[in-house]
């Protein structure tokens, strides 16, 4: 995912371009709008940050430019002489997000990671609905061939167009947001929205705001009315991720919404029926949380009308090499260059490894693979030295720190912070080495 940056202030593109950077993003930077419009189209991944005030093609007129190209590219619009007005030509304009200048850096990387996060949905979710509408099946999403996979296929064909809530329970790494927008996808609210939320990822003072919106003037800092990630799903389904992670207090606000279908925004009054479908996931045992008294048990029952287990990988091996293939070939054409052949001792060594991160594992030793990383396994052979060549001492370590930051990034759920202090760096470092590794810290979180 990339971020276009445009501004004919060179010095405060580069500031800009510096303060995203440092937060991990891909950034092109440039002065000249008309550049932006060769790249953009519905399948470009990335969003675009532009001034309004540029000589010529000015920020509202490339808003109305990058729309023809693609009406779901987020475009963020900056400017030093914003008012009221202004503000309001931009929403009825189509921008995603309206920020004045000097633009606070910590605001600036929030708006960004929103914004493409909204594109990389409508992306998956565009591909998807391309596999629906060209005859497409689960098998193309959910791959592998052992009768676990089987089972879990006919599970999702069945309750695709049920109107029940379900439960997914699976081990990190298993495909749980996966299997939740096939569920989406595939069923009768595939026109609907599709919206994930992380509970474990969301501090406890947002994540009521998050979930069910807020009323301006409702606590400090909420200028203006918005709409939480509930109301947000009316029509379509809520994908509730590591739901054992949600607080107490608002489980209780939860299992109301779960039994009555109806919400309240924070500050607000009035009640707003919803019409939606509710999908949650954990890696969890939750009825023996609720025994430990740190869940509540009748929000268990409420969310266990229907149980759907996902496989972990060593207990579907067999998938392995299909998988394999699939990873191979998206990660290869990434990277611009041929996949690599997989010999017999390669995948009998793949066969024979635990996968205690999963499919998530599996991926990202594709993608050392396709870089020519050997079988991408830690302590495997490294392209080039076969036959008892010696690794240069340099490529040796670069790859030993690189396995040491996907394995802490992965136990991490891709928290950042959190992974420079198990690594015992600062969060720029981190960032910097992930950058050097070409780490994104999306590959890694919690599903």
């Amino acid at each position: 995912m990339t971020v276009l940056l445009i501004d004919d202030d060179h010095e405060v593109l580069d500031a800009s371009r510096q303060t995203l950077e440092l937060e991990g993003f891909a950034v092109e930077a440039t002065t000249r709008p008309e550049d932006a419009l060769d790249r953009l189209g519905p399948s470009w991944p990335g969003v675009v940050v532009t001034d309004v005030r540029m000589p010529g093609l000015d920020g509202f007129a490339l808003l109305e430019r990058v729309r023809a190209a693609d009406p779901e590219v987020p475009v963020v619009l900056v400017t030093g002489h914003g008012d009221i007005a202004m503000a309001m030509r931009a929403v009825r304009g189509g921008a995603y997000d309206f920020i004045e200048k000097p633009a606070e850096p910590g605001h600036l990387v929030e708006v960004v990671r929103r914004a493409l996060e909204h594109r990389r949905l409508v992306l998956e979710n565009r591909s998807l609905r391309a596999l629906l509408a060209g005859g497409g099946s689960l098998e193309a999403r959910i791959i592998g061939r052992s009768a676990a996979i089987e089972r879990l296929r006919a599970a999702v064909a069945g309750l695709a167009d049920a109107e029940v809530d379900v439960l997914l329970f699976g081990e990190t790494g298993t495909g749980k947001e996966l299997v939740a927008r096939s569920l989406h996808d595939a069923g009768r609210r595939r026109a609907g929205n599709f919206v994930a939320l992380n509970c474990g990822a969301l501090p406890d003072t947002i994540i009521e705001s998050e979930l069910f919106g807020h009323e301006a003037g409702a606590f400090t800092g909420a200028q203006g009315r918005r709409i939480g990630k509930l109301e947000h799903a009316d029509g379509g389904t809520l994908f509730l991720d590591e739901i054992e992670s949600m607080p107490m207090h608002l489980q209780v606000k939860l299992l109301r919404v779960l039994q009555e279908r109806v919400i309240e925004r924070v500050g607000g009054n009035r009640p707003i029926p919803l019409d939606l479908r509710v999908v949650a996931a954990t890696k969890v045992d939750l009825l023996r949380l609720a025994g430990d008294g740190k869940f509540r048990e009748d929000l268990y029952y409420r969310l266990n009308v229907v149980t759907v287990p996902l496989p972990p990988l060593r207990e579907r091996r067999e998938d392995v090499p299909l998988l394999l293939r699939h990873f191979l070939e998206a990660a290869a054409a990434r990277a611009r260059r041929p996949a690599p052949p997989v010999d017999a001792a390669v995948l009998a060594r793949l066969a024979a490894h635990g996968w205690p991160g999963n499919v998530r594992e599996l991926r990202n030793v594709a993608e050392r693979m396709a870089l020519g990383l050997g079988d991408g396994l830690a302590g495997g052979p490294v392209a080039g030295t076969a036959g008892g060549g010696i690794e240069p001492l340099a490529e040796h370590l670069d790859r030993i720190e690189r396995q040491l930051i996907e394995d802490a990034l992965a136990r991490c759920g891709g928290r950042v912070g959190e992974t420079a202090d198990k690594l015992g760096i600062t969060r720029k470092t981190l960032y910097l080495k992930m950058r050097h590794h070409g780490l994104h810290r999306g590959d890694f979180a919690e599903e």
